[in-house]
C-alpha cells in the first residue's frame, strides 16, 4: 500500500489514509477486514468490559462494511470501530422517526491513545454512517464513569439525552450521548 498524502484529520470516506496524529506518528484508518477480526476481537477484550463473540463482529462488517473503521500504527491495527444503522424514535427530535447510527463500540490499545485515533475513526464512522446508510443522527452508550469518552464525544457535539440506570453487567449506569448529522460532512 503506499500512500502519498497525510492529513491531520481524516478526509476520506472508503479506503486506507495516512492521519499524522498529535504526537507526529502517522496511523492509517482504513475499513475492517475480516483478516483484522482477531485483533480486533483482542482490542475489544484487552480494553473493554464489554465484550462481544467473533459473529457479532462478522456480522456488522457485512451489514455495514464502510462504517467498521480500523486504524493501524506501525502496520498494526491498534483500535477499531464498529457502528451499524438503525431505524427508531429520535434522539434529536422527539417523537419523529429517524435512521440513527449506533456506535456500538470503539475500543484504541492504550500504547495509541491520545494521538487523535477514536477522534479520527469516530469522525470517519459518523461520515460513513451518513453518507453510505442515510443516517440523520449518530447515538452511543458511555459509561457514566468514563471521563475521558465523554470528553471526546462533547467535543464531536454528542450531547447528553438520557440515562440508563444498570445498563452495564457490573450495575453501572449509561449516559445515551447522541449529535444530529444533518450539517456533519
Amino acid at each position: 500500500m503506499v500512500l502519498e498524502r497525510v492529513h491531520d484529520i481524516t478526509m476520506e470516506l472508503i479506503g486506507p489514509e495516512l492521519i499524522r496524529g498529535r504526537d507526529g506518528r502517522v496511523f492509517v484508518l482504513r475499513e475492517f477486514e475480516i483478516k483484522d477480526l482477531l485483533k480486533v476481537v483482542s482490542i475489544n477484550r484487552a480494553v473493554l468490559p464489554e465484550n462481544y463473540p467473533e459473529f457479532f463482529f462478522v456480522e456488522h462488517h457485512r451489514n455495514f462494511p464502510r462504517a467498521f473503521i480500523v486504524a493501524e500504527l506501525n502496520g498494526e491495527v491498534v483500535g477499531y470501530m464498529m457502528n451499524r444503522v438503525e431505524f427508531g424514535w429520535s434522539y434529536i427530535n422527539r417523537g419523529k422517526p429517524a435512521r440513527k447510527g449506533h456506535v456500538i463500540s470503539i475500543g484504541v490499545l492504550p500504547e495509541a491513545r491520545r494521538i487523535g485515533v477514536a477522534y479520527n475513526m469516530m469522525i470517519r464512522g459518523m461520515r460513513a454512517m451518513k453518507h453510505f446508510y442515510g443516517a440523520e443522527e449518530v447515538y452511543l452508550e458511555v459509561r457514566v464513569s468514563n471521563t475521558p469518552a465523554i470528553n471526546l464525544y462533547k467535543k464531536l457535539n454528542y450531547k447528553i439525552v438520557d440515562l440508563i440506570r444498570g445498563y452495564y453487567s457490573d450495575g453501572e449506569d449509561a449516559y445515551i450521548m447522541a449529535r444530529s448529522l444533518q450539517d456533519f460532512q
